[in-house]
């Protein structure tokens, strides 16, 4: 069924002719040109709004590269973050090292009769036991050139697992310790400055000491530190 059609709208042909009315009335003003004035004023306007659209369009690639930014420095914080955490979780361990080192020397350097357990004389025994023990194939350097010979060695415990001592000894008794053993997990991050030499003096005597690949070396000695920082390249440069 079909809608009505709408009655016709009676009040058409009076507001036709109100409106011939108006043009009649303002017919000179609708001839005229737009104004200067006007024109200037609307050339403004669309300007703005020109430039409006602008920054609105530019204002959303600057808040996508903000976020990117934000996000990448965010990242970049996160990571340095991360990686102070693994440094500061090395620190405690490499102390820990370092100090007993130190204290080992202390002990056991001023002994007369017993400064270790397998002599020099014995090297090739001693060198397979403690590289079993520590589950590491080591090495004894050769300081004969820097004016010392070897002692012996001896196995010493360590926090995590077994360590080892090698002693030398100068012609007029002076003696130098080098100790040996596994940093664990601890030494795992941050591979680029593991064989950097770091001076100590944590402990009754100094040391000098670096780790590489995943284990600790320190020298310890009552030496002032350029020489012992000699020995300590010295015996870097051999192991």
């Amino acid at each position: 069924m079909k809608s009505p059609a709408p009655p016709p709208d009676t009040d058409e042909p009076a507001w036709r002719a109100q409106r011939e009315a108006l043009r009649r009335l303002h017919r000179e003003v609708l001839d005229e040109p737009v104004p200067p004035a006007l024109l200037a004023a609307a050339g403004h306007l669309a300007g703005r709004q020109a430039r409006q659209a602008r920054w609105t369009r530019w204002g959303g690639m600057a808040a996508g590269v903000l976020i990117a930014f934000g996000a990448g420095w965010i990242g970049n914080g996160q990571w340095s973050a991360t990686r102070a955490v693994a440094t500061s979780a090395r620190a405690p361990a490499a102390r820990e090292f370092v100090h007993a080192a130190s204290v080992a020397h202390a002990v056991y350097a001023p002994e007369k009769r017993h400064p270790v357990e397998v002599v020099a004389a014995e090297q090739q025994h001693l060198v397979q036991w403690l590289s079993r023990r520590l589950d590491k194939p080591l090495k004894v350097p050769d300081l004969s050139a820097e004016g010392y010979a070897l002692v012996g060695g001896r196995l010493l415990p360590g926090s995590e697992a077994a360590r080892a001592q090698f002693m030398f000894e100068r012609a007029d008794g002076e003696r130098v310790t080098l100790y040996i053993g596994s940093m664990g997990a601890a030494a795992a991050p941050a591979q680029a400055d593991e064989t950097a030499f770091r001076y100590s003096t944590d402990g009754p005597v100094p040391s000098f000491y670096w780790i590489d690949r995943g284990f600790g070396y320190a020298l310890a000695g009552k030496l002032p530190r350029d020489a012992l920082l000699g020995l300590a390249g010295a015996v870097h440069r051999q192991l």
